[in-house]
């Protein structure tokens, strides 16, 4: 992962098109996120912790918030941000139970 201008990108990404689409908190640091190609994936924010622009996402009432801008994720009013290839591979692959 690299930083340039406060966002944070992965090294190595294949799909440039790749969009967030839709997201859903789960819990501290953690979210549900849905990318354009319709695959959800579960993101954990704990490894941002060690730059210190993510710090303030630490503050459940900052993380929460979260929203998506151009199809990336953002947060305290456009302050923090992260590129889509980076949410895309530091996350897994959600699998929905289905209900018996």
């Amino acid at each position: 992962m690299y930083i340039v201008n406060d966002i944070a990108y992965a090294e190595n990404f294949n799909n440039k098109n790749l969009k967030i689409i839709d997201l859903k908190i789960i819990s501290e640091l953690c979210m549900l996120v849905t990318f354009s190609n319709g695959e959800k994936r579960i993101f954990d924010a704990q490894f941002l912790m060690q730059y210190p622009i993510y710090k303030k996402l630490q503050d459940f009432n900052i993380f929460k918030n979260a929203y998506i801008e151009n199809g990336i994720i953002v947060w305290d009013n456009g302050a923090i941000d992260i590129g889509t290839d980076t949410v895309y591979n530091n996350s897994f692959v959600y699998e929905q139970q289905s209900a018996l």
